[in-house]
This record gives structure tokens, sequence and C-alpha cells, in this order.
């Protein structure tokens, strides 16, 4: 069974890494990774492998968020997205990679923000491995965030990847900056899902949520090692709705990543399964018009 609207993917990727440098998906060994092994992403995958992947459900717009593309090279990766576009339609608009405690932050933002489809940038901040351990993270370095404010002043927003454990150095941070908006990805990583541990991501994910300038995605929610099931992110899915509200929640692929974990029948079947109880604009909402809003795709 499949929706019956089209969908907004808010969250999804494109490469190939013959073409391209990718250090995580060229280089070895292979990094940490949340999901184990990920040698089935070494593999090209552009918008026909999404769209055979996303059938039967129908994809009108998608968001490209950074693949941890060539570091010294962040201007290249939208360069090779323009191509894209032309070329297939795909991606509707995306989010760019910078470093906003390099010295040369400024000159790749403003790069960024002249091209009319790219939508914010995403830097994931320093963080501490696991919680309990209370040494800051990147987004209270000073330096961090001095390139951090240069985003309100070029029109672009923020694409926050941290574990939990520093959600509340993004509450800080959105309620000093207001005028930048903060989009949440992957539901915070509630990857511990012990009762102590969902109840400490919930009170993380609450004080982040009061901050009106945020809103979340709901994705990446695999697990190593352990099928998607909606059976499993049910309590997690409705939580998150639930704190920020059918208004600033999202629902999002993540493929290929979450390709890992479950298919994307799998996993928009669940996030279709879990929200039948949800008014129809509700759910058009949540799988829909909230992306296309917050990511300004009328524009």
């Amino acid at each position: 069974m499949t929706l019956d609207f089209e969908l907004v993917d808010a969250h999804q990727h494109f490469w190939d890494a013959r073409a391209n440098y990718h250090p995580w998906l060229r280089d070895d060994p292979p990094i940490p990774f949340r999901y184990g092994d990920y040698a089935a992403l070494k593999r090209r995958y552009l918008p026909p492998e999404y769209l055979a992947d996303a059938a039967p459900y129908r994809i009108a717009r998608t968001v490209y968020i950074e693949t941890e593309w060539d570091p010294s090279d962040p201007q290249g990766e939208m360069a090779y997205v323009d191509t894209m576009r032309r070329q297939f339609g795909l991606p509707s608009v995306a989010i760019a990679q910078a470093w906003l405690d390099r010295a040369e932050h400024a000159s790749v933002l403003e790069t960024h923000a002249a091209r009319p489809f790219v939508r914010g940038i995403r830097h994931k901040p320093r963080a501490n491995p696991k919680p309990g351990d209370n040494a800051p993270g990147g987004m209270a370095e000073p330096v961090w965030r001095q390139g951090y404010a240069a985003l309100g002043k070029l029109g672009l927003h923020f694409e926050l990847q941290t574990p939990w454990w520093h959600l509340h150095e993004a509450a800080k941070l959105a309620a000093d900056f207001p005028h930048i908006r903060i989009i949440l990805n992957h539901t915070g990583l509630p990857a511990d899902r012990s009762i102590e541990g969902i109840a400490a991501w919930k009170r993380a994910m609450r004080a982040l949520a009061a901050c009106p300038n945020v809103a979340v995605k709901i994705s990446g929610l695999g697990q190593a090692g352990v099928p998607w099931t909606a059976t499993a992110n049910r309590d997690i899915v409705l939580a998150a709705i639930d704190i920020f509200g059918p208004a600033r929640a999202m629902f999002a692929s993540n493929f290929p990543v979450d390709g890992l974990c479950g298919s994307f029948a799998t996993i928009f079947g669940g996030f279709d399964e879990i929200t039948r109880g949800f008014t129809a604009a509700e759910r058009q909402a949540l799988f829909r018009d909230n992306a296309v809003r917050i990511y300004r795709m009328d524009a």
C-alpha cells in the first residue's frame, strides 16, 4: 500500500564515488559507522537508482544533503549537483558542505548562497562519543559560532547532525541566533533504545523544540544489524512528532544510507502505518508540505 499523494523526500543523497572523491567511500580502512559495514554504499547512486528504490511511491521533489565530498573542495560538490539537476531534474534543492571553523568559510558560504538551489549548509560539529561527558562540543567554540553567525546574513539555514546529548548546545545556539533556522537531522540520533536512553533523548528533544526556529527530520532510525520495522520505531516517531508538533516535523528517507537497514517501501510504509491516526492534513504536512515550506521549494 502506498500513499495517495506525492512525497517530498527531505533528506537524501546522490553520489558517484568512481568519478568524484568522497574520502569515506574511497579510502581504506573504512570509517566507524553507526550502521556497521557500509560496503554496499560504495557504488554509483544517482537519480535513476533512487527513483527505482522509491517505486512505487511518487516523488515530487527531494532535498539533497551534502555527502562528505572532498573537504578541500566544498564548492565542487554543488557544481556537480547543478549538473545533475540539469541532467535528471533532481534534486530540487540542496544543502551544501561548509566548514564553519575554517578561515575560508566566508568565501565558501558566499559561493553557496549565490546558487539559487542551495538552501543551507551542514557542518557536523565536534561531539563527545557518549553522554555523561560534560566537555563542550563544537557548537560552543567561539570560532565555530562566528562562522555560524554568517549564515543569517546570507539567507542560509543550518542542518544539524549531532547526538542528542549535545542538543542543549543546539538550544543555546538557536536562542542566541533566533533569525537562523536549524533543522535537526535524523531525529536527534536516538541510538540507545533503553528506557533510560529514550527518556534522556526525549528531555533533550523537548529542550530544543522549545526554540521556535528549529524543525526536525524524522529519518536515520536504523540500528546496526536490526531490520527497520514500524514496531521498533513507532514510539520514537510519535514522540518526535508530539514534541515538535506536526508543523515542524518531516519524514525523510536518508537513502541510500538507510537502505542498509530497510527498503524505501519498508521505511515509508512504516511512517504511513504509524501515522494512520493523524488527520489527512497532518499526514500531508509530514510527508510533503512541511518540506516544501521549510526548504522554500516554491521560491
